[in-house]
C-alpha cells in the first residue's frame, strides 16, 4: 500500500489505507518536470530508501525502513557540480548544501525517497523528503510534508514496499 498525496480542494492530502491527513508539499506545486531549486515537489511513485530522526528530541520511530540518527554534522548536497549531488555529506562542505541538524523541527524526522538518486541527473532535483510540517502547513521546498504525528502514525503502519505516490494537482 502506497501514501498517495493528492489535491483536495485548495489543500493537499496524503492518504494511507483508510486514513487521511492534511499535507503541504512544494511552493511551486507538484510537476512531472522538476529542476533544481524550482520549489516543485515531483509528480510520481517514489521508493522509501530509509528514515533520518533526531533521537536528541523523539524516541526512535518504529518503522520497517533502516533508520540513522541526524547529528550536528550531517548535511545534504543539493549542488549539481559536486560530485555528492543528492548524497549526504558531512559538515562543514565547502559545495552547497542543506544542514539536515535544523532549528525548526521539520527535520525532526526526514523520510528520504528514491526521487534522482539511481544515479542522480544533475539539476534533476535533490533532498525531496517526506518530513515534518510546519504547523501551518507552509509550502516547502520541493518536499511533501506531514505533522510529526501523523508522520510517525504513517511510518509505524507501512511496509518495507510501501511509496510515495505524488499527484499531479
Amino acid at each position: 500500500m502506497d501514501l498517495i498525496v493528492s489535491r483536495a480542494g485548495d489543500i493537499w492530502r496524503a492518504r494511507f489505507g483508510g486514513r487521511e491527513w492534511r499535507c503541504a508539499i512544494g511552493r511551486g506545486g507538484a510537476r512531472p518536470d522538476k529542476r533544481e531549486g524550482d520549489g516543485v515537489t515531483p509528480v510520481g511513485f517514489w521508493p522509501i530508501r530509509r528514515v533520518l530522526y533526531r533521537a536528541d528530541r523523539m524516541a526512535t520511530p518504529e518503522t520497517a525502513w533502516p533508520l540513522a540518527e541526524i547529528g550536528p554534522r550531517d548535511g545534504w548536497c543539493d549542488d549539481p557540480a559536486d560530485r555528492r549531488y543528492n548524497r549526504p555529506v558531512a559538515l562543514p562542505c565547502a559545495a552547497r548544501h542543506e544542514k539536515l541538524w535544523r532549528e525548526d523541527g521539520i527535520y525532526d524526522v526526514i523520510v528520504v525517497l528514491g526521487h534522482n538518486d539511481d544515479p542522480p541527473v544533475a539539476g534533476a532535483g535533490s533532498a525531496v523528503f517526506l518530513h515534518v510540517a510546519r504547523p501551518d502547513y507552509a509550502p516547502t521546498e520541493g518536499c511533501i510534508a506531514l505533522a510529526l504525528a501523523d508522520l510517525l502514525s504513517f511510518l509505524g503502519a507501512a511496509a518495507p514496499d510501501s511509496r510515495l505516490c505524488v499527484e499531479a494537482g
